[in-house]
């Protein structure tokens, strides 16, 4: 018997397909010049131990390494952004458009706002901080 899955989803061609098999913490709101850039808008991630995900289909999947200590999960074949990984491998960081529906999820927080563009504002009453919330290194 399979074990209980608590969230699915895939890249927009179905090339990547991912379970999650544990909790996912809250959805954050990342604004830093990367995810703008990868994702064409903000990010709006989710994450869950690195253990509990379980790629089911990864013909499509490929890492850009987009910093010192992290690499993105992409599409090869459709471009949907996917995953956000760092180095340390305690989490993944999925995004959350890409997660099948319900997800249950809720968001908490926007991260990295010194870094926001210009074209739109911030009004939706969750906390803000400047890089990663007070206590964290690498949310």
């Amino acid at each position: 018997m399979e074990p209980m899955t608590d969230a699915t989803g895939q890249c927009l061609c179905g090339a990547v397909r991912y379970a999650v098999y544990g909790s996912l913490r809250p959805v954050s709101y990342c604004h830093c010049s990367q995810c703008r850039r990868t994702s064409g808008h903000f990010v709006a991630a989710t994450a869950c131990d690195a253990a509990a995900l379980q790629l089911l289909k990864d013909a499509g999947l490929r890492w850009y390494r987009s910093s010192p200590g992290a690499e993105r999960g992409f599409c090869g074949d459709c471009g949907s952004s996917l995953f956000w990984k760092p180095d340390h491998g305690r989490y993944v960081s999925i995004m959350a458009g890409t997660m099948d529906s319900p997800t249950g999820l809720h968001a908490d927080e926007h991260i990295f706002v010194a870094d926001a563009s210009d074209y739109y504002v911030l009004a939706d009453g969750l906390p803000q901080f400047e890089h990663y919330p007070p206590g964290t290194r690498d949310a």
